[in-house]
């Protein structure tokens, strides 16, 4: 890696890191407090809408994804070649393990274990919206999972490009056949849009910010800025909990059993594969800067092409879509979990690939 990309790296946890846990237990509650006393706000931000991708939502990931994008050398980006074998393994798992194992835990606890205590006719519907979850691999929160764990950037990148560029031609096939359905009409302009918004513009954005800095004042003033914007993207990070729960606070408050009981397979889905992603890893001796990231994104998923993608099919009141939603909910706590379980076992991993081939 070339010294600038050295300098930008992210620094330690700091104490509002390390405390952000209780900040997102925080923002949850706050947000369904506020989603019930200022309703017409919520309805409004929930409203402003292009193609089932939310506006407000994703202004706030381009404040948390832009200064991690910053730290990406485009020079260092053939060093990705070194990393094949993190990359094989999140492909893996997106794709080979993720969608089908989704279909194993909606099955079982679904449609036979918690059958008795959820709506009947909704069975299939909810677990429709677990595989339509489990089957688009996340597209832009990944970025902020892999600076939390001191992730590659240049890793985290290529593989979510290579992620979007197997989702065109893979969502809709593999969906269709875990669903037996004889044809899926994928929301093409939510998967463009969320494309072109979350990765295109701000990459573009990000380098060309790179490029003044460093013309400016070389790679310490990259360093410095970096620094300053470090607060900036965790605090997006929390007003992005505290919008998505105010806009579902009424679904929680009206529905908690249900949302409670679909909650259950989508977490096991997430440790399971973030565990089964880090393990390989370990196995195959890589760094633990791209182990790290590998098992977030082998375990976090694009819920804005499944939400929209369930409602599409579904309808807006379906129990496919409120699986979807549920994923939403899940997603920042159970992922900010898992960031901290792989920050804290940093020494085990690296004693596991200490001698085995990089």
């Amino acid at each position: 890696m070339s010294d600038i990309a050295t300098v930008a790296r992210a620094p330690a946890m700091g104490l509002f890191e390390r405390y952000l846990t209780l900040w997102v237990a925080l923002c949850i509650v706050v947000g369904i407090a506020l989603g019930q006393a200022v309703p017409p706000i919520f309805h409004a931000l929930g409203n402003a809408t292009v193609a089932q991708v939310n506006l407000p939502v994703a202004v706030l990931v381009w404040l948390m994804i832009v200064p991690m994008l910053l730290k990406i050398d485009p020079a260092a980006l053939g060093q990705v070649r070194a990393h094949w074998r993190g990359i094989a393994t999140t492909v893996g798992i997106n794709w080979l393990v993720k969608p089908f194992s989704m279909a194993l835990l909606g099955w079982l606890f679904i449609d036979h274990l918690f059958r008795p205590l959820l709506p009947a006719g909704q069975i299939d519907g909810y677990i429709a919206g677990l595989i339509l979850l489990a089957a688009a691999p996340c597209t832009a929160m990944v970025f902020v999972w892999s600076n939390l764990v001191d992730g590659e950037p240049h890793f985290t990148l290529s593989q979510v490009a290579l992620n979007d560029a197997i989702m065109v031609f893979a969502f809709a096939p593999l969906v269709a056949l875990l669903l037996g359905l004889s044809s899926i009409t994928v929301p093409w302009d939510t998967l463009i849009l969320s494309v072109g918004l979350y990765i295109i513009v701000p990459v573009v954005v990000a380098q060309l910010w790179r490029r003044a800095l460093l013309g400016s004042g070389g790679p310490a003033t990259l360093g410095r800025t970096l620094q300053r914007l470090a607060p900036l993207s965790l605090s997006a990070l929390l007003l992005t909990l505290v919008l998505l729960f105010g806009l579902q606070g009424e679904q929680i408050l009206r529905q908690p059993g249900v949302i409670a009981l679909l909650a259950v397979p989508i977490i096991i889905q997430v440790y399971g594969n973030a565990g089964l992603a880090y393990w390989l890893n370990r196995r195959l001796g890589v760094a633990w800067c791209v182990a790290g990231p590998s098992a977030l994104i082998g375990a976090s998923n694009f819920f804005e092409l499944a939400v929209a993608t369930a409602i599409a099919l579904f309808g807006f009141q379906s129990g496919a879509a409120l699986a979807t939603v549920v994923g939403v909910l899940v997603e920042v706590p159970v992922m900010l979990s898992v960031v901290h379980i792989l920050r804290r076992s940093r020494r085990w991993y690296e004693r596991g690939v200490a001698g085995r081939p990089a």
